[in-house]
């Protein structure tokens, strides 16, 4: 299973743009507090999650309380890193993989780091920025473990319209 982490996320509309890369991906969320939003009907709707319905999610307490309660592979992203992303195998479907990410001002707090050096990674970008958008990182982190799982169970069409929507006159 395929698992996107947030640590300690603080802006309620990048959360609500990774929740709907979430329920498009099939992907689990997990929300690491302190949160620096509210997780009501009335925050998450200005944030445009209008799926919240369909998300899978859980909140933990701590970092600490995560780990106990979630085993498997994580993988940790850092402008630290020194991997790209592409370099680490994700094609195993039966792994529970999760995926990290860090809060928007300051990441992943170094001494988690140091215990996972092997596990952190980096998308490779120009010296011209610091990091990327939080939300964009994790639909690109995603779609490459999709990608090497030949986008296990996900619609390779559009359903609403159907298969064939471009070829019809």
């Amino acid at each position: 299973m395929n698992n996107i982490v947030l640590y300690q996320p603080e802006i309620p509309q990048n959360t609500g743009n990774i929740m709907r890369t979430c329920v498009a991906t099939n992907t689990k969320l997990h929300l690491i507090k302190p949160l620096g939003f509210l997780l009501d009907d009335a925050h998450l709707r200005r944030s445009g999650v209008n799926y919240i319905d369909k998300l899978d999610y859980e909140v933990y307490d701590s970092f600490d309380e995560f780990k106990t309660k979630n085993k498997g592979k994580y993988y940790f992203f850092t402008r630290y890193g020194k991997k790209p992303h592409t370099d680490f195998d994700f094609s195993d479907c039966n792994d529970n993989i999760y995926l990290i990410f860090g809060k928007e001002s300051t990441g992943i707090p170094k001494d988690i780091l140091k215990d996972n050096l092997d596990s952190c990674m980096r998308i490779p970008m120009t010296d011209n920025v610091r990091a990327l958008n939080v939300s964009n990182s994790v639909a690109i982190a995603i779609y490459e473990v999709l990608r090497q799982q030949n986008y296990n169970n996900l619609l390779k069409y559009e359903p609403h319209k159907g298969a064939d929507w471009l070829e019809r006159e």
